[in-house]
C-alpha cells in the first residue's frame, strides 16, 4: 500500500476533524481524496506539519490529526521531544512512514534504513505510540481518536506516488476556511 492508498483508506475517519497534513504531495493526495475546511495543507515549511498540529492541539479542545511523513520528521526532531513534554490528549500524530521524500522524487530517507521513528518517540518520551503496516492504519487511528491520549502512530507503507495536480487554492483561502472550521 502507498501513500494515497493509506490516505483513501483513512479519508472516512478524517472526516469532520481537524487535519494538519504534510507539504507536498501527501496534501496534494488529501486534497483529491478529501477536501474539507478542516483540513490545513502544508504548501511549504517541511518539518513543521507536526509542530503546527501540535500548537493547534494544545490551543483549543477539537481533535487535531496531524499526517507527517518521515522525511518531513527526520528533518525536524526536536517536534518529537516537544510532543512528548507537552501532552495534548486531543493530538494525534500520524507519521505516514515510506522511507522515502516521496515529494522530491523518493530519494531514501533513514527511515527506510537503519532509523526507527518509532523508537525515537519513545525514546523522546512519548508514551502512546503506535508502528503498523499501512493496512492496520485505519484501526489504529480509530483507536488513538477513541482513546482521548495522544498518540504517535507511525504507519510502515511502501514508497510511491500517483500523479495530481499541484493545489491551486490560495494559501490565504486555505488559512481562512480552515481557521472558521476550528472556530465552529
Amino acid at each position: 500500500m502507498i501513500r494515497s492508498e493509506l490516505l483513501r483508506d483513512i479519508a472516512p475517519v478524517l472526516r469532520d476533524r481537524l487535519v494538519v497534513c504534510n507539504i507536498g504531495l501527501p496534501s496534494q493526495e488529501m486534497h483529491a481524496i478529501l477536501d474539507q475546511p478542516s483540513n490545513f495543507y502544508m504548501l511549504g515549511t517541511m518539518g513543521l506539519c507536526s509542530s503546527i498540529g501540535l500548537g493547534l492541539a494544545l490551543s483549543q479542545p477539537k481533535m487535531v490529526i496531524a499526517i507527517d511523513g518521515d522525511g518531513s520528521v527526520l528533518t525536524n526532531l526536536g517536534t518529537l521531544p516537544t510532543i512528548a513534554n507537552n501532552v495534548a490528549d486531543n493530538f494525534v500524530l500520524l507519521i505516514v512512514d515510506n522511507g522515502s521524500y516521496g515529494s522530491t522524487g523518493d530519494q531514501p530517507t533513514y527511515a527506510g534504513r537503519k532509523t526507527s521513528l518509532a523508537a525515537i518517540a519513545r525514546a523522546s518520551g512519548c508514551d502512546n505510540v503506535v508502528e503498523c503496516p499501512a493496512e492496520e492504519t485505519r484501526a489504529a487511528l480509530e483507536a488513538a481518536i477513541a482513546s482521548g491520549r495522544m498518540t504517535v502512530i507511525v504507519s510502515k507503507c511502501q514508497s510511491g506516488n500517483v500523479k495530481l495536480p499541484v493545489i491551486t487554492m490560495d494559501p490565504v483561502v486555505i488559512r481562512d476556511r480552515f481557521m472558521k472550521a476550528v472556530a465552529d
